[in-house]
């Protein structure tokens, strides 16, 4: 029987962990468990688990390994807890792949599709040129856009901050078309009155969804945002496994869940969220601002969810000025984007090859990120 014998964690820049699971038998799988800005707690909790829970185990039996990860701790859920249990799940589907020399999605039950559509980011925090920017990338291929809606507001903020919202979209709109979808995300910055007064400010410029309209901890709104206008409600980014997913399909509320492969369980449980949203009539759409790894683990389960729709990536983003998504990869042409789409990998596991050395160097570097704290104009903190 192949043990899993050994691993290595690496946090590399822009502000992502990889980890590098190793058998007894020479198989190598890959996985990243990272929260952006907590990687070092994260790092700790992944090592808890593979010497408390997974050294000299079978690497093949993965649902057992989430199970006992999961319920062999009394407390439990959350986000470093289910981002570590993400990054271990997909090295071992990674390692399952590649021992029956097929990608995962053929272990999943096959495509449901050709190939992915995936979306450009194009700023909005603080805006300048976002038009130009949503022009660019309509040139180079891309048919759906996300931009963040605006940058800090007060809880309840004048007409200006709303119409600098609206402005934004329309020019972006202006520029692109009726035929671009564009993604507005709220990135949870927003109160619920602010939110009910910017979706209906925004609907006569066709969202293809708002992101985010408030907080997860204010999902309990939703319901009441969604009576105030006909755009599709997206949200779950900061939801990390089924049971939180649970009251979300329950209230109606959302049109779009957007679980994020590195935080929400890996492939094992969003595979099981994306079932659950297909028998509530939601669509698919994960969160993925992050590295080759996840996005790879993204696309086997959008490739076999026939609700998926589309599929964010993070190439070129601003956070990625350091380091981007392919520069860890070996066969780089592997995320090659068509027409807005993304072909499905076909190679054993994830599909990519992990440029080792390269990771090893880049861990030698310091990487400290964390998010900014953003300020109203009297001084309290507010929501970046």
């Amino acid at each position: 029987m192949s043990e899993i014998v050994d691993y290595d964690l690496y946090e590399v820049p822009p502000r992502w962990l990889f980890l590098r699971v190793e058998t007894s038998d020479g198989l190598v799988g890959w996985g990243e468990p990272v929260v952006e800005g907590r990687a070092a707690t994260v790092r700790t909790a992944v090592e808890e688990l593979m010497d408390n829970y997974l050294l000299r185990k079978d690497p093949a039996r993965i649902e057992d390994h989430w199970q006992t990860m999961y319920r062999g701790g009394f407390y439990r859920g959350g986000p470093v807890l289910m981002s570590a249990i993400a990054g271990i799940d997909q090295a071992l589907w990674d390692i399952k792949g590649k021992r029956f020399d097929a990608p995962i999605h053929e272990l999943l039950g096959g495509r449901a599709r050709d190939r992915v559509r995936v979306y450009q980011w194009i700023g909005g925090d603080r805006p300048s040129e976002v038009g130009e920017a949503a022009a660019e990338k309509v040139e180079n291929g891309f048919t759906g856009l996300k931009m963040n809606a605006t940058s800090e507001l007060r809880r309840v903020d004048n007409p200006a901050a709303v119409d600098n919202a609206v402005d934004r979209l329309r020019e972006v709109r202006e520029r692109v078309g009726p035929e671009i979808d564009i993604g507005v995300d709220f990135h949870g910055r927003v109160s619920k009155p602010m939110a009910k007064r910017l979706a209906e400010a925004l609907e006569p410029y066709e969202p293809m969804f708002i992101e985010e309209p408030v907080l997860s901890e204010h999902n309990d709104a939703l319901g009441d945002i969604a009576r105030h206008t006909t755009i599709p409600i997206a949200t779950g980014e900061r939801l990390y496994s089924r049971w939180d997913f649970k009251e979300i399909f329950e209230s109606g509320a959302v049109d779009v869940i957007q679980p994020d492969l590195s935080h929400a369980g890996g492939i094992t449980e969003v595979k099981k969220i994306a079932a659950m949203a297909e028998a509530y009539d939601v669509a698919l759409a994960p969160h993925c601002p992050l590295g080759p790894i996840a996005l790879a683990s993204c696309v086997h389960v959008d490739a076999i969810s026939p609700n998926a729709l589309i599929q964010e990536q993070s190439l070129n983003i601003h956070y990625n000025e350091t380091s981007d998504v392919l520069d860890y990869l070996e066969n780089r042409n592997v995320f090659r984007y068509d027409d807005g789409y993304i072909e499905i990998p076909t190679d054993p596991g994830l599909g990519i090859d992990i440029d080792q050395e390269y990771v090893e160097r880049q861990a030698e570097k310091t990487v400290n990120w964390h998010n900014p704290v953003w300020r109203n104009d009297d001084g309290s903190v507010t929501e970046w």
